[in-house]
């Protein structure tokens, strides 16, 4: 029995098509899910394919000539050649929608959050996305860029561009990694 699905982050395409499977296992079965990082980008690819009904949706990172790219390269990262110590690094301020499950589990409207990556949420999908419930609830105030994704049609699902893993400890967890296990207790 599966109590809950956690999509880490990571690089590369490997692995990517099940990693997308168990997005919509998660989202379909009711079973509690949090993507980080490279875990927003499936859940963003799945939700496109599946609910959007947008086919052959993916991340211009596995594959560029995709007719939706819901994921794609930040627009800063377009001039860069050299790939070393490019990348979006470090800590970035969120303001967290009051009425979502992040803003429960932080209890705080801003929050700072760590991250390590070069490819992003597409904003020319957001609303799309948000009329089909899948809302973003977390955003940078500075770049308009989606922090956190809920899917509201579900019990818990969270997707966080950002890296919560790098802020939680043993005896002091993150609010986020700490409310996943309480749903993932609860089914």
């Amino acid at each position: 029995e599966v109590r809950g699905i956690l999509v880490p982050g990571g690089f590369g395409s490997r692995g990517i098509e099940g990693k997308i499977r168990a997005v919509r296992y998660a989202r379909e079965n009711q079973v509690p899910y949090f993507g980080l990082c490279l875990g927003l980008h499936c859940a963003a690819i799945e939700f496109a394919r599946n609910v959007l009904g947008l086919k052959g949706a993916h991340s211009t990172e596995f594959d560029e000539k995709t007719p939706y790219p819901v994921i794609h390269l930040l627009p800063s990262q377009l001039i860069v050649k050299e790939k070393g110590g490019t990348m979006r690094l470090g800590n970035y301020r969120c303001i967290l929608d009051k009425n979502s499950r992040a803003y429960e589990a932080y209890k705080i409207e801003e929050i700072n959050e760590r991250h390590r990556h070069r490819y992003e949420f597409n904003n020319e999908y957001k609303e799309l996305f948000a009329e089909k419930g899948m809302v973003p609830v977390g955003i940078n105030p500075d770049t308009g860029l989606v922090e956190v994704f809920e899917y509201k049609e579900h019990p818990w699902f969270i997707s966080t561009q950002f890296h919560p893993e790098f802020n939680s400890r043993p005896t002091r967890s993150h609010p986020l990694f700490r409310d996943f296990i309480k749903a993932a207790l609860s089914i």
